[in-house]
């Protein structure tokens, strides 16, 4: 356990930074799969830009890889192109 008033508040920091990161990142992962799961184009192609602003909000605040963002939005850009 820390003994120093700093250390003490830097704890209490990093738990509400963590909390929020994970939240922004779980809901981001369901847009995901919400995004892989649509079948109609027209939905799928209104959506995406929602996604990406997203997975681009993850990569800017550090809490994913600037190329996992990259590798994510291309397989997406590639399922909505490829529905029928």
């Amino acid at each position: 356990m820390a003994h120093h008033k700093s250390a003490l508040k830097r704890i209490r920091q990093d738990q509400k930074k963590r909390l929020h990161n994970r939240f922004y990142h779980k809901s981001t992962r369901t847009a995901i799969k919400r995004l892989r799961s649509m079948s109609d184009k027209a939905t799928a192609e209104k959506f995406l830009p929602t996604v990406i602003s997203m997975i681009d909000r993850l990569a800017k605040r550090n809490i994913i890889h600037n190329n996992k963002a990259a590798n994510l939005k291309s397989k997406l850009m590639k399922h909505v192109n490829k529905l029928g």
